[in-house]
């Protein structure tokens, strides 16, 4: 049986992938890595992506390889750099970014495909991720505010209708098809596809095609 890890520094991004697998890859065995200090650590910390955390990711990474993963997904877009230099060391395996699949796909269908809404609930996703999208792609960018903090708050149909309403927004500006920027947000996909009556990628469906694909 394939062995993928799931390390997660937000414990948002828990059920979607692993509601993503169960759906798209239910025979894939999945162990989830919680560390919700990281995402803490490097919002007081100033230090940056610093030695002592590109450590933190090598340890993770090694006790997933350690117990026989095949495969490792991060879940936190902020750590780039720590991902790609795991990648770097186990390049042997698959070892995803968090957006990375999605933007491929994304960038596949480019040509003649219109623009894509992006949409996220945090304003630093926002804007560190559209450099992750190559030139090809045309984007529209929208943050649903409130909806973490409705997330946050246990108010998952508030969190869903106020990322739908910026769906529907970004149809009215001529996006052709909609992307959702974050793990937590996937729970919205069928509330923005219903609201917009768009094409809608998430981060997780996407990541879950590319591991399988990569695997099987």
């Amino acid at each position: 049986m394939t062995r993928i890890a799931l390390i997660h520094a937000l414990s948002h991004s828990v059920a979607p992938i692993n509601a993503a697998f169960a759906r798209d890859w239910p025979e894939a065995q999945l162990m989830n890595l919680l560390d919700d200090s990281l995402s803490a650590d490097l919002a007081r910390g100033g230090r940056g992506l610093d030695e002592a955390m590109h450590e933190r990711f090598q340890l993770l990474a090694q006790y997933a390889v350690d117990t026989g993963a095949m495969g490792i997904l991060f879940t936190c877009s902020a750590f780039g750099p720590c991902i790609e230099a795991v990648a770097r060391r186990h390049a042997a395996m698959p070892v995803l970014k968090p957006n990375e699949a999605m933007v491929a796909e994304a960038a596949e269908a480019a040509a003649g495909a219109g623009k894509l809404g992006l949409i996220a609930t945090f304003q630093p996703t926002l804007d560190s991720m559209p450099p992750e999208f190559p030139a090809g792609v045309e984007l529209e960018l929208a943050l649903a505010e409130g909806a973490l903090d409705a997330l946050n708050g246990g108010d998952a149909a508030r969190h869903d209708a106020l990322i739908a309403k910026q769906a529907s927004a970004l149809r009215d500006k001529g996006c052709t098809r909609i992307a959702l920027a974050q793990f937590s947000m996937a729970r919205a996909r069928v509330a923005c596809e219903s609201a917009a009556g768009l094409p809608v990628l998430t981060t997780v469906d996407s990541a879950v095609r590319a591991l399988r694909a990569r695997l099987s």
